[in-house]
């Protein structure tokens, strides 16, 4: 086997448990412990993994929190093909919880019916969703000023009261080992909690947001149906973990 294809099938294995152990790797790979050795060193030298006593364990930064301008500016397009395809989504009657964040702001514009009715801890959102003649229930609570969004105990106490059809969440990383994840903990648990209050949950992600991990779990991939931009190859490795629909498509 080319060093190439070895280094891929470990970074698969990395990617997938996180860890990987060199006695696993030489049966699977048939190859001598010394090879296992130097395939680890030059994916440790790569940034890729940290070598580990009997294996190695995968690398990865934790992603710092971008201000609200700096992600309005970022992945426009994708964001704006994300937002078509998930306000298709939406139905007549449905009761939907809406996220704050850019890539459930770009959805706004093409909700075609005004017979709904949406939660949000958006101040953008709710303002926009108020302009479309839409019911709307701006989530009370602390303001975050870098992300525009409603947070903290009172808007979590309030969301509580609530039960969705379906719930659109915007989030930071996508993982395959860590699942979605996002950088504030406040943020994280008004997600979470509004996953579980809802018969269906939708999670927006353009390409930028995949293999990559942030400070607060918000659920595992499996638990969602993830929307995205990205290409059928780049997803392959997700398919058995998680539901996932293509705006291209």
């Amino acid at each position: 086997m080319l060093t190439e294809e070895r280094h891929s099938f470990i970074i698969k294995r990395l990617n997938e448990s996180g860890i990987v152990k060199s006695h696993e790797l030489m049966t699977e790979l048939d190859c001598s412990e010394s090879t296992i050795r130097r395939d680890l060193a030059q994916l440790e030298y790569n940034g890729i993994l940290i070598r580990i006593h009997g294996g190695a364990k995968r690398n990865y930064q934790l992603d710092e929190e971008l201000s609200y301008t700096t992600k309005t500016f970022k992945n426009v397009q994708e964001k704006d093909e994300i937002g078509i395809f998930a306000a298709s989504l939406i139905e007549k009657n449905d009761v939907i919880y809406l996220d704050a964040g850019t890539s459930t702001l770009a959805m706004i514009d093409y909700i075609n019916t005004d017979t709904i009715t949406v939660v949000t801890n958006g101040i953008l959102h709710a303002s926009l969703l108020a302009d479309k003649n839409i019911n709307t229930i701006q989530l009370g609570g602390k303001v975050k000023n870098s992300t525009k969004a409603i947070i903290g105990a009172s808007s979590l106490s309030e969301l509580k009261n609530y039960r969705f059809t379906k719930a659109f969440l915007g989030i930071n990383g996508i993982d395959i080992a860590y699942g979605c994840t996002t950088p504030d903990p406040e943020e994280a648990a008004l997600k979470t909690l509004a996953h579980h209050q809802s018969a269906v949950t939708y999670v927006l992600a353009d390409k930028s947001k995949w293999d990559k991990v942030s400070f607060a779990k918000v659920c595992n991939l499996e638990e969602v149906t993830i929307l995205t931009d990205s290409s059928e190859p780049n997803l392959k490795p997700y398919y058995d973990k998680t539901t996932i629909l293509e705006a291209s498509k």
